[in-house]
C-alpha cells in the first residue's frame, strides 16, 4: 500500500503489543515488557525504532511513519493501583462531604456492613454561589482572597490537580466555568470541569467523573507528551478513547 509505515499499539500494563504495516503490505508483530528499568523512554517507540531500523536516539523522519494508533491501559492502571495525583476538589457551599457520602447505591443491597473502594485522595474546599434547578442564578459566585488563600495552602501541600462540581452545572455551566478561568489566574493547569466531563442532572455521578478525571488525567497526559516527544512531531499519533473512537491526544482533554 502507498505511504509510511502504520502502527498499532496495545500499552498494558505488564506488556505491549506492537503491530507494524510495511509500506509494501508485510504486517510484523512484536511483544515487550512494558516496564524496562535498564532502557529509559516508551518500549512501543523503542520497537518500532527497531522494525524501521533506526537508531535509538536518531529522529523518526518525516513521512517514514503514516500513522500511530495507541491504545493504554495506563490511565485505568493509576486510577486501580491509586497512583493518581492528589486532588483537590471545589464544591458548593455546604456539600464538602457529598462525594464521601455518596447515594443510596449499595455494591450489597442486605449486607449489614458494606466495605467501600479505599477512596481517592482528595481535599475538598466550599465556594459560595447557587444555581437553580432550571440553571437560574440564586447566589453569585464569590471568588475572594480566602478562597485564593485556601488554593495556595493546598497546592503547596501537593494539590495541583482540581476537579470542579457544582449543582446543577449540567443545565448552566456559567459557574464551573467561571471558576475555571480563576483558577487558571491563580497557575493551576489541571482542570476537570463535571459538566464537560459529564452532563447529566445527578451531582453525585458527575462530581466522581471530575475526580477520577483530575486524578488520572495529569499522568495519561504525562505518559502521551512522552510518547509524542520520542516519535516526534512529524509522527502522526491517535490514542484509542473508552468508546473506541480514535482522537489525538490534545482532543481527549478538550
Amino acid at each position: 500500500m502507498p505511504g509510511g509505515w502504520r502502527f498499532w499499539i496495545d500499552r498494558g500494563g505488564t506488556f505491549t503489543d506492537v503491530i507494524g504495516l510495511a509500506p509494501a503490505g508485510e504486517l510484523v508483530v512484536r511483544k515487550v515488557l512494558s516496564v524496562q528499568p535498564e532502557r529509559p523512554g516508551d518500549p512501543a517507540v523503542h520497537a518500532i525504532r527497531e522494525l524501521l531500523g533506526l537508531a535509538p536516539e536518531a529522529p523518526i523522519p518525516a513521512g517514514l511513519v503514516r500513522e500511530v494508533r495507541l491504545g493504554t491501559t495506563v490511565a485505568t492502571n493509576a486510577l486501580l493501583e491509586h497512583r493518581g495525583a492528589p486532588v483537590l476538589l471545589l464544591i458548593n457551599q455546604g456539600f464538602a462531604d457529598l462525594l464521601a457520602i455518596g447515594d443510596q447505591h449499595r455494591p450489597d443491597i442486605f449486607a449489614l456492613r458494606i466495605e467501600r473502594p479505599r477512596p481517592l485522595e482528595m481535599r475538598v474546599l466550599e465556594v459560595a454561589g447557587r444555581l437553580a434547578a432550571d440553571g437560574s442564578e440564586l447566589e453569585p459566585l464569590h471568588l475572594n482572597a480566602a478562597l485564593a488563600e485556601q488554593l495556595r495552602h493546598a497546592q503547596v501541600e501537593g494539590y495541583r490537580s482540581v476537579a470542579v462540581a457544582l449543582l446543577h452545572a449540567y443545565r448552566n455551566p456559567a459557574h464551573e466555568l467561571a471558576l475555571e478561568r480563576w483558577l487558571r489566574q491563580q497557575g493551576v493547569a489541571d482542570v476537570a470541569l463535571s459538566h464537560r466531563l459529564s452532563p447529566q442532572p445527578r451531582l453525585v455521578p458527575r462530581g466522581h467523573t471530575a475526580l477520577v478525571e483530575a486524578a488520572v488525567g495529569p499522568i495519561l497526559r504525562g505518559y502521551l507528551d512522552q510518547v509524542q516527544g520520542a516519535l516526534g512531531g512529524a509522527t502522526p499519533l491517535r490514542v484509542m478513547r473508552s468508546s473506541g473512537a480514535l482522537a489525538a491526544p490534545a482532543q481527549l482533554h478538550a
